[in-house]
């Protein structure tokens, strides 16, 4: 069966992939799909609400069971900001050098660099039913930016047990180790039955 993922972005489209192959399924990008939204506004005030609201809208109007996630950086120190607003933490447009510039700023002076990537996964069928799974991963933030794989928060997050940034660690060791990656091994897990039967 073919499953939309809500995801116009390519780079996490490979990344979904190299984690949640299942066989017989074939994951598809928004933008492989005639007729859908060009953007979900993502104002819920989670990240499970944002989730859904981006699988839900696009099953909706594509009839295809939907994936859709949304994660984003919780940092101790800032009451789990930015969270939510993760990827527009310092304003629209996008802009992940921006955002890290923002998050260096505000932990200014801070000795408690804590933080967490969270993830939550979304998956509506077009019959009406949903499921969400959640993925989680602790570290703290550095003081500058390091390595150039990987996107967003990245080259500022070392895992805990680790030394290197997202940015600095291969992608199979960081998809072993990220809230993405914990969350679609979950999916995967537990939505098996549901999408290999189609």
């Amino acid at each position: 069966m073919r499953l939309l993922v809500a995801t116009r972005n390519h780079h996490k489209l490979e990344e979904i992939r190299q984690i949640f192959a299942l066989p017989g399924l074939e994951l598809v990008a928004a933008d492989e799909v005639s007729g859908l939204p060009e953007d979900v506004v993502e104002d819920a005030d989670t990240f499970e609400g944002n989730a859904l609201k981006k699988a839900r809208e696009l099953c909706g109007a594509s009839g295809m069971w939907t994936m859709a996630d949304d994660s984003g950086l919780e940092v101790a120190a800032l009451n789990n900001a930015p969270g939510v607003f993760s990827a527009r933490y310092a304003g629209e447009p996008c802009s992940y050098p921006a955002n890290n510039a923002k998050l260096l700023r505000e932990l200014g002076g801070v000795e408690d660099r804590r933080a967490r990537f969270r993830c939550v996964i979304a998956l509506c069928a077009p019959d009406g039913r949903e499921w969400t799974v959640e993925g989680r991963c602790p570290g703290r933030i550095i003081g500058e930016t390091r390595g150039s794989n990987g996107f967003g928060y990245d080259p500022l997050f070392v895992p805990d047990g680790h030394e290197q940034t997202f940015a600095e660690l291969d992608g199979a060791t960081k998809n072993s180790l990220s809230h993405r990656g914990h969350a679609l091994r979950r999916a995967a897990a537990e939505w098996r039955a549901l999408l290999v039967a189609g």
